[in-house]
């Protein structure tokens, strides 16, 4: 599990639908009318647009069938927001033309917001030849923000037949690409990202808990631990087990903590809250204390400024005062 359910998987299951044979060949049928009057269909585009309901279908769903549009769900008040925009604003320059980044205000386009299904902001989609594509939600590492991009910019073309045509970064007013300064802990965060995703888990919760002994608030490591100590404690449960434990044994806490952490990397987000929030809520003593505190740690996967979070922060206030 990447952080915050960064994935593709939404490409794989986009190649499946009926639909996509449908939209290849409206991009198929795109390119050969630009060929045939001579225009390049991404080298006017400008690389980062702002994108409102009234626009949409022309700014995204046309646009998509010339090159993949990857919209950011975002506000003002949002602060992980701030961090993530100016990123994905600097990588559409380095990527130069092989996508369109689109930025979507959700107080202004709360449409959109809907029609998409966005449960929490940041949150970033790909639209490619018509077709919705689910990428990930909240603010990630750069690196794995890229990883995501190559394999959109990768499924665009294999799938969809779909190429951005290069163009200059400048011309079509993008920022200008800034190598960004290596900040302090990129080497461990970057030791500790591999191990995650080699499946060495012990060595990734150590690793990033080096970094939080030196830099306690360090957001990055704080996520990081979070899913590497949830995929450690979940790695050798048997599902079945635990979930046929759990129904039959309301009140057995540590049935309900274990079945939350299955929940949650099942990505049902809500069920492993309500699940802790009713636990707290008829346990008492160091019973109660565990599930609370497992609770948090499982709002730490997800980020804080998620709104099942917010939302399962009210529910726990509300059992516990």
């Amino acid at each position: 599990m990447q952080p915050r359910n960064m994935s593709m998987s939404g490409v794989v299951d986009l190649a499946a639908v009926k639909a996509a044979g449908e939209a290849k060949q409206k991009a198929e049928q795109a390119r050969a009318e630009a060929a045939r009057t001579g225009e390049t269909p991404a080298a006017g585009t400008p690389l980062v647009i702002n994108v409102d309901e009234a626009g949409f279908q022309q700014d995204v769903l046309q646009r998509s069938t010339e090159v993949p549009v990857v919209l950011d769900f975002w506000a003002e008040w949002c602060e992980p927001c701030k961090q993530l925009g100016p990123l994905l604003e600097r990588l559409a320059g380095e990527y130069a033309g092989k996508f369109v980044l689109a930025k979507v205000d959700v107080d202004a386009n709360q449409m959109l917001f809907q029609q998409f299904g966005v449960q929490g902001i940041p949150a970033v989609f790909a639209v490619v030849a018509g077709q919705p594509i689910p990428l990930f939600q909240g603010a990630a590492p750069e690196a794995q923000i890229r990883q995501v991009l190559d394999q959109l910019v990768q499924a665009a073309e294999q799938q969809f037949g779909i190429v951005g045509a290069p163009v200059d970064p400048q011309a079509a007013g993008a920022p200008a690409p800034v190598e960004a300064p290596a900040g302090p802990y990129d080497a461990a965060l970057a030791a500790a990202g591999a191990a995650l995703d080699a499946g060495d888990l012990g060595g990734a919760v150590q690793a990033y808990k080096n970094v939080l002994s030196d830099d306690p608030g360090n957001p990055e490591a704080k996520l990081g631990l979070a899913q590497a100590e949830l995929l450690r404690r979940v790695q050798d449960l048997v599902p079945a087990d635990v979930r046929k434990v759990a129904a039959e044994n309301p009140a057995d806490v540590q049935a309900q903590i274990h079945a939350a952490d299955l929940d949650l990397v099942g990505g049902h987000v809500e069920d492993a809250f309500g699940r802790l929030v009713d636990t707290v809520k008829r346990s008492a003593g160091d019973d109660r204390e565990a599930a609370r505190v497992r609770l948090l740690e499982l709002f730490e996967v997800i980020g804080t400024d998620d709104p099942r979070v917010v939302s399962a922060r009210t529910a726990l206030a509300r059992v516990l005062f």
